[in-house]
């Protein structure tokens, strides 16, 4: 018996499947992120009391850091930690 192979050569089947995988990733690249920023958010940036504030509190902790004085409450961080995980 002989067995022709009429009508089969152009039938891929992996071919379907390997445009299914790519049009979704096709279409992930044409949507965008986006960012949106609360006005009051944006207001706290520009307030120069707050940045002033910062910088004075980044002052302190770099002299701590620097004399050797900087002290950390490890029995606070692992309270806070703790308590974290409990609420989760």
């Amino acid at each position: 018996m002989k067995i022709n192979q009429y009508g089969t050569q152009s039938i891929n089947p992996y071919h379907k499947s390997f445009e299914k995988q790519t049009s979704p990733a096709q279409s992930a690249t044409q949507q965008e992120d986006k960012v949106e920023i609360s006005a009051k958010a944006k207001e706290l940036l520009k307030s120069p009391d707050l940045m002033r504030e910062r910088q004075e509190k980044i002052a302190q902790l770099k002299a701590a850091i620097e004399n050797g004085t900087y002290k950390i409450d490890r029995a606070s961080i692992a309270e806070k930690m703790v308590n974290f995980y409990k609420q989760q």
